[in-house]
């Protein structure tokens, strides 16, 4: 069983690593929040703000923060990213349908949202893989709920910012704002 286990870690980092050499991260495949195929492929061209999310944390309330950074900047080529992810405290334990509709009517959030990813141990998602890997310009574990990558128009890693790094923070809006200028 221990053995199994070993072999399928080893397995998922050997794709990751592989994907990771032979394409960006745009090319990774991802399920938008209603299960369809999809990669960020789909935002080339668009600076993104990647975000490991939860429904039940602390920093829950940063969905209203994200939500405005999304809507004052998207028309000049920004979008903010949601990755449900229910790897910290067991804080995202719902469905895609259930994370959709929380999203929603307590945030009236509209900016994309993907299906839910372990952005951390074992199974991690290749995206997440690439974004803290040793490759990475960020390179470590994501530490919590809400953390941050920007990401410039031609995919690559810009910054990264913890979880207690608001999206109403000076540096968040500084770095994208720049990030827009270089476009």
């Amino acid at each position: 069983m221990r053995l199994m286990k070993i072999l399928t870690t080893f397995a998922a980092l050997l794709a990751a690593t592989t994907l990771m050499a032979d394409s960006n991260l745009l090319d990774i495949p991802l399920k938008d929040i209603d299960g369809k195929a999809t990669s960020l492929k789909a935002y080339q061209g668009k600076v993104m703000l990647v975000v490991n999310v939860a429904s039940r944390c602390g920093f829950t309330p940063q969905y209203k923060g994200l939500e405005a950074l999304h809507r004052k900047f998207k028309d000049q080529g920004f979008t903010v990213l949601g990755f449900p992810s229910n790897d910290f405290g067991g804080q995202e334990p719902g469905t895609a349908a259930e994370i959709k509709e929380f999203c929603s009517t307590n945030y009236d959030v509209t900016f994309p949202m993907f299906d839910k990813v372990k952005v951390k141990g074992d199974g991690k998602h290749p995206l997440y893989a690439a974004l803290t890997g040793q490759s990475s310009p960020f390179p470590g574990d994501v530490g919590w709920n809400f953390g941050k990558f920007l990401i410039g128009a031609d995919g690559k890693i810009l910054a990264r910012f913890d979880s207690r790094v608001s999206p109403e923070s000076a540096d968040l809006i500084s770095a994208v704002e720049k990030a827009l200028a270089a476009k």
